[in-house]
């Protein structure tokens, strides 16, 4: 139920985190945050490629934004399915509204 973190109520029942910015302060996350950077990054290099009618230089970004988002997302899942199984859930356990 909830509980009292000095003046503030937790609600444990629907807090799947102790703190705000847990998340974030967790360095596990961040090479998956920077893999989907750098996607986002080579995705505008694949679009300026194409434009300019650089064919060759916009399949290797294109290739680059591929792999960085799948890699990427991928990295992020693993570590919030590693998150949620340490609290004893599943990785599609509703959570919240």
């Amino acid at each position: 139920m909830a509980e009292t973190n000095g003046d503030l109520p937790v609600d444990d029942a629907h807090t799947n985190r102790s703190h705000v910015g847990e998340g974030i302060a967790d360095g596990r996350n961040y090479p998956g945050y920077l893999l989907i950077g750098l996607s986002l990054a080579t995705l505008g290099l694949t679009l300026v490629a194409l434009g300019y009618g650089f064919q060759g230089w916009a399949l290797i970004a294109g290739a680059v934004c591929a792999v960085s988002l799948v890699l990427g997302v991928a990295a992020i899942l693993l570590e919030r399915r590693r998150v949620k199984r340490l609290e004893g859930h599943n990785l599609t356990d509703q959570e919240g509204h």
